[in-house]
């Protein structure tokens, strides 16, 4: 299916569940939302749904495609490489099912963040014969080398101003420490919050706002991080004895280990509940807007 095509695959399935909620006025009373609650959460799904296209569990090639978004052509590497298992054969049809699906969603997802198919093939590998997570991490650390989620980027003040395209702004970010400047060069040291900043921009949303955000919001982060991570060293110190001689090499290597997946970890949990809290939020804030148009509707 071409491109194209998808998002209006997207749009036309989000636009059968306004059409019905439109229809809907006079099932819904003042006090009661429970119908606006079901279609916004029907709405989010359809917005996240891949091409607004539910899984049915067998698919043929080209559907197992356009729903994973990917190619056909792509599907058959992966085939080749030993990253997708055989499919299964009815006669002369090959059909797909939710493991492949679920499978090849995986294998986009570690080629879009940069690992090449070498790299994916012995991380499924590893996942298939049942590695902990210990080696899965060291695995995933020699292959991206990276302990910190964001490396600082040095540049040209120049390019760093165009990065940010907002000279009040560059000078507030400089301010925050989000980037640091030394004569005629610039260190992005938070690329990642400038790259989410300029996504959110092309909204509509202006970069002050966006600041003012990350002002409110980083500090909350940095008491909750405060939290995980006291956690984690209160757990360290109860295995080594403050004053003492340094513990073993392997002992200390084992509390380091342990660190690296108490991160990994946290972050999954912090990430899952903030998700959690980011959706109902916007579901109860949309159903909230929508209730209050339904009800204008009704009294004119």
């Amino acid at each position: 299916m071409p491109p194209a095509r998808q998002p209006r695959q997207q749009a036309g399935a989000i636009s059968t569940i306004l059409t019905g909620l439109r229809r809907a006025p006079r099932q819904i009373r003042r006090g009661s939302r429970d119908v606006i609650e079901n279609a916004v959460s029907q709405l989010f799904d359809a917005a996240v749904q891949p091409h607004g296209v539910e899984a049915s569990g067998e698919y043929r090639i080209e559907e197992l495609a356009r729903l994973a978004g990917t190619t056909t052509r792509n599907i058959r590497v992966y085939r080749d490489r030993g990253l997708l298992h055989p499919p299964l054969r009815v006669g002369r049809i090959a059909l797909f099912n939710d493991t492949h699906l679920t499978r090849l969603r995986l294998i986009t997802s570690m080629l879009d963040r940069g690992y090449n198919i070498a790299h994916v093939h012995e991380m499924l590998s590893a996942w298939e014969e049942g590695k902990d997570l210990g080696d899965m991490l060291g695995l995933e650390s020699a292959i991206a080398g990276s302990w910190a989620s964001e490396k600082p980027h040095r540049m040209p003040l120049a390019d760093a101003k165009r990065l940010v395209d907002d000279d009040a702004g560059f000078d507030r970010m400089v301010g925050l420490g989000v980037i640091t400047v030394d004569g005629d060069e610039a260190t992005v040291v938070r690329p990642k919050l400038i790259e989410a900043f300029n996504e959110i921009r092309q909204f509509g949303v202006t970069t002050d706002t966006l600041i003012d955000i990350h002002e409110q919001t980083a500090p909350l982060i940095d008491e909750i991080s405060g939290i995980l991570v006291r956690a984690g060293v209160e757990h360290v110190l109860t295995r080594i004895n403050p004053g003492a001689a340094l513990p073993p090499d392997t002992e200390v290597a084992e509390l380091i280990t342990m660190l690296v997946r108490f991160r990994t970890q946290a972050l999954a949990a912090v990430s899952a509940t903030l998700a959690f809290s980011i959706e109902s939020t916007i579901e109860s804030s949309v159903s909230q807007i929508l209730g209050d148009l339904i009800d204008k509707a009704e009294d004119l």
